[in-house]
């Protein structure tokens, strides 16, 4: 790979900074937006449907043609009724001109808390929205087929009506995984389970993302920020990389992850020599 990546890191209000993001600037958003207020998050955060649908409408702006938006999300459930917010949320970012590519499932080993009178919840949506067709589709192959890379054989009727026996050509042994992926949460994840977020994503899922929807060199963006895991995935997949995070306490330990990531990746020692190049250009701004 040529020439030196570059992550920015920003502590703020995403809707003030994003204004200063260039238009038709970003290959692929990763991003986990609130969750109908079902996390403090330090008491900092304000969310609603103006502040979200203001959001959607700025990523639709920054946003390449053909580039895509991940935007991972669930819905609170309020007096046995959910709320429907994810759906509101795809609807208004199709309204703002992005098209619905995808609805996948991010399908978890574990549920949350148990109901009386229906099945435990299990997943989350992941919707994939693209500006026009997407540009990259990089198929991750994972999935174990069925009857692997076995021969055998088929008939085909010929244009006299006879039966021909033809021969199958060869399979693959792995082919294309489906859009229910399963990963597990954070809470089963040990190198994760001593940051105090409270709703973070695993980094496995921000990567296969990035490596599907993204090539390198490309700028990957997360307006939700958090505890760093799209940055950390960028710099272990060799992307640029904008994150936002209104938080400072969350800021700083996403600056450290990704600081200390970009240092393992380079073969560095966790103390840097002055004199020793970077992989990457950090640009640590507050609020603009």
């Amino acid at each position: 790979m040529e020439g030196k990546m570059t992550v920015k890191l920003f502590c703020g209000d995403c809707l003030e900074i994003m204004k200063d993001i260039e238009s038709g600037s970003v290959d692929l958003t990763v991003t986990s937006p609130p969750y109908d207020n079902l996390r403090t998050y330090n008491d900092t955060l304000v969310w609603n449907e103006t502040i979200w649908q203001a959001v959607i409408k700025e990523l639709f702006r920054v946003t390449k043609i053909g580039g895509v938006v991940v935007w991972i999300v669930g819905d609170a459930t309020i007096k046995g009724s959910e709320t429907g917010t994810s759906f509101k949320q795809a609807l208004w970012a199709m309204e703002c001109g992005l098209r619905l590519h995808d609805t996948m499932i991010w399908e978890k080993p574990n549920f949350s808390m148990p109901c009386k009178n229906r099945y435990h919840q299990v997943f989350e949506y992941m919707f994939i929205f693209s500006r026009g067709a997407p540009k990259t589709f990089n198929e991750i192959c994972d999935r174990k087929n069925k009857y692997g890379t076995c021969l055998g054989r088929n008939t085909v009727r010929s244009k006299s009506g006879q039966m021909i026996e033809i021969k199958k050509p060869e399979g693959r042994e792995f082919g294309r995984r489906f859009n229910v992926w399963k990963n597990n949460t954070v809470g089963q994840d040990f190198m994760c389970q001593e940051l105090p977020h409270p709703a973070m994503f695993p980094e496995k899922l921000a990567n296969d993302h990035i490596i599907s929807w993204s090539n390198e060199g490309d700028t990957v963006f997360d307006p939700f920020l958090g505890s760093g895991t799209t940055g950390v995935a960028c710099v272990n997949t060799n992307r640029n990389f904008i994150g936002i995070e209104k938080d400072p306490q969350y800021f700083e330990i996403a600056k450290e992850r990704i600081v200390e990531a970009e240092r393992r990746k380079n073969n560095e020692s966790l103390v840097k020599k002055p004199t020793e190049p970077a992989l990457f250009d950090f640009m640590l701004e507050g609020k603009q």
